[in-house]
């Protein structure tokens, strides 16, 4: 019986994700506790495309795309947790729910984003997850959300 994986660098998170620049919004994922728990990690920069009219001359990135990278840090703690390398699954959000921005993240900004699983069970497609957003420890974004998981032939 092998370890249980605790974290993916980014070619692990390109093998269990189908996103791809401009919109793979996570670059690693520590922490993870089966499919409880798990921190993603994103390296904000200013070379990223919606910079360029998400203000120009203010560059804040935009909310949805916080939102996005918390559920993005969730289906790579399920994929990994689960196996799910290689495997071809796309990830639908169903809802998001009690969202709620307070810090703007901006290029320079080290994102770590906390998901905890609140429904789900391996070999279910529908789960709902927690996750809060923070910047130097500061509260920048939570969220509730629902995804569905569908593993393409």
């Amino acid at each position: 019986m092998s370890d249980p994986i605790t974290s993916a660098d980014i070619q692990m998170i390109q093998r269990i994700i189908p996103h791809r620049y401009p919109f793979l919004l996570v670059d690693k994922v520590v922490d993870i506790v089966g499919t409880t728990t798990a921190t993603g990690i994103k390296n904000v920069t200013m070379n990223e495309p919606h910079f360029q009219g998400h203000f120009p001359g203010t560059p804040i990135m935009p909310g949805v795309t916080i939102i996005e990278a918390m559920a993005q840090t969730s289906a790579v703690m399920v994929g990994a947790t689960m196996g799910l390398m290689d495997k071809n699954m796309l990830i639908y959000f169903m809802g998001i729910d009690n969202c709620k921005f307070r810090r703007k993240v901006v290029p320079g900004d080290v994102l770590r984003m906390t998901v905890k699983t609140t429904r789900g069970k391996p070999g279910g497609k529908v789960w709902k997850f927690k996750g809060v957003a923070t910047v130097d420890g500061e509260l920048a974004a939570e969220a509730e959300f629902t995804a569905m998981m569908d593993m393409q032939a």
